[in-house]
């Protein structure tokens, strides 16, 4: 009981950390919609009141989460791939990746955010069902990969290859969708368990490679859906492409206002829930069949899920009832502006800074710096991605605002990101394909979509061409960013080698 006690104590001191760290991350986006607001775009107070009650939840919400991924659904995905790796045995590893694939996909709350903003399109349940089942493919492939030692930049030309070539056959009107599906899929809840496997199943491996190739699992489950929802979009064929309308509360007193949070509670409770059971299901399972962990490991572990639960609930109710709604009519209102071009820089601020805000970016910081020895500071990792984000969301933009088509910058863009592979060490282009998802997470689903999908909507343009496809950009650019990290990297490395290497043939001489 003391040592239980002391787990709660010691998680106290954490949780305080992590809201503070959570805070600095949540802070800048919201003074920059705040000064919006009380300059070009005024809002009604209600709505304002709505809008920092939903940040200060999103704040809570992260430090609870980012604790509980750290104490829970990492050490679960180390156990599941560790697990599983142990039987040597592909009929057995093959099915169950599928399945957790699916399943951490199903539970995923930005698919959720997605698909409830086509709902009156496409089912939400098919919708879900299928970028799930191209996750499931997909994590089966990763595992092969580490399994076979097959190099990840070739098997990421191959796949982008075919996804750009399919591309072709599918109703434009799918596309950008189709690349939105494979940004949104990494996101909070996955990108912890996802990434946790492949270091279990990579740890399994004593050879040279094994660190590098524990990442790139995010990347490739990245690639499933876009692929699975081409496909659905061809086998589809919408007559008429309907977005779901996000409706602005304007609560008149404080009342109402908590009434209106209160009553969003039980969905998100809900929600969140079903996206944790399946993960401890698992977890369960492979404990009685697997390698038994101690007491103390177990009981560490469900306060940790309980930490994840509440986070997420408090995260994903902050976003959708204060964030999205708010989000969805700033775009508009932008839009509607003679000026309209400002939402470039402005979307480009935002973009800087909304990628600090994902959870699942201080999951991969973490773990990166953790697995690297500090060889890759968390610092600079954090920069890459803000710099990145940061031109994807002014790009994308600009598309919206000019009508341009979305090809003409993923095409050139993954050409780029192809290409850079060649020249930058592997664990750097597998930590940028894994950014890529990692980026467009909970805070991209819920506010840069529905700001994208609002001045989209006020400019006159087709909202499924040019509204969708700001998760897409998104996912895209930080694949340049961190690779040229990388290159620099290699760059400064290479300097210092060399360095070395002629201070000492100077003393070599000196003492010859």
């Amino acid at each position: 009981m003391r040592k239980n006690s002391g787990f709660i104590r010691a998680d106290r001191t954490i949780i305080n950390e992590k809201v503070k760290e959570a805070f600095s991350s949540v802070l800048p986006i919201t003074i920059i919609v705040l000064v919006l607001c009380f300059t070009i775009v005024p809002i009604e107070s209600g709505t304002f009141l709505a809008f920092i009650l939903g940040a200060f939840l999103v704040v809570v919400g992260m430090g609870l989460f980012t604790l509980g991924a750290d104490t829970a659904m990492t050490p679960i995905g180390e156990y599941v791939g560790t697990t599983v790796m142990r039987s040597k045995k592909i009929w057995i590893i093959v099915p169950v990746c599928f399945i957790v694939g699916v399943l951490i996909t199903i539970s995923e709350p930005d698919l959720t955010v997605l698909a409830t903003q086509l709902a009156e399109t496409i089912d939400k349940t098919t919708l879900i069902l299928t970028v799930g089942v191209g996750v499931g493919v997909f994590l089966v492939i990763a595992f092969l990969r580490i399994v076979l030692k097959v190099k990840l930049s070739y098997l990421l030309i191959g796949c982008y290859t075919l996804v750009f070539v399919l591309s072709i056959f599918v109703p434009k009107s799918f596309v950008p969708l189709a690349f939105d599906s494979g940004g949104v899929t990494t996101g909070p809840m996955s990108v912890p368990f996802i990434i946790a496997i492949g270091t279990g199943v990579a740890a399994m491996r004593s050879d040279k490679g094994a660190e590098t190739d524990g990442f790139g699992l995010t990347a490739l489950c990245s690639v499933g859906p876009i692929l699975s929802v081409m496909i659905l979009g061809i086998i589809f064929k919408p007559d008429n492409f309907v977005t779901s309308e996000n409706v602005v509360a304007n609560p008149q007193n404080t009342n109402i206002l908590i009434s209106d949070y209160l009553h969003a509670l039980p969905h998100y409770m809900k929600e969140v829930g079903i996206a944790l059971l399946p993960i401890v299901a698992f977890y369960f399972i492979f404990r009685i069949f697997g390698q038994k962990t101690s007491k103390n490991d177990l009981i560490r572990i469900l306060i940790g899920v309980l930490y994840t639960y509440v986070g997420l609930v408090f995260f994903l109710l902050g976003v959708n009832v204060g964030f999205l709604p708010v989000g969805a009519y700033l775009g508009k209102a932008i839009g509607n502006l003679d000026y309209n071009w400002i939402i470039i820089p402005i979307g480009m601020v935002i973009g800087y800074f909304v990628v600090s805000a994902e959870p699942a970016v201080h999951v991969l910081t973490k773990q990166v710096y953790e697995i690297t020895s500090g060889a890759i500071p968390k610092k600079a990792l954090r920069t890459s991605l803000m710099f990145g984000v940061a031109a994807s969301v002014g790009l994308a933009m600009m598309r919206i605002v000019f009508k341009i088509p979305i090809m003409y910058f993923l095409i050139p863009g993954y050409l780029i990101a192809i290409v850079l592979t060649f020249f930058v060490p592997d664990i750097f282009t597998a930590i940028a394909f894994d950014s890529g998802g990692v980026a467009s997470g909970a805070m991209t689903a819920s506010f840069l979509l529905p700001l994208a999908l609002g001045v989209c909507s006020a400019v006159g343009g087709n909202v499924a061409t040019e509204g969708f496809g700001v998760v897409a950009m998104v996912a895209m650019t930080p694949l340049i960013a961190i690779q040229i990290l990388g290159l620099i990297y290699k760059i400064k490395m290479a300097r210092l080698k060399k360095k070395e290497q002629e201070q000492k043939t100077a003393q070599e001489e000196i003492i010859g």
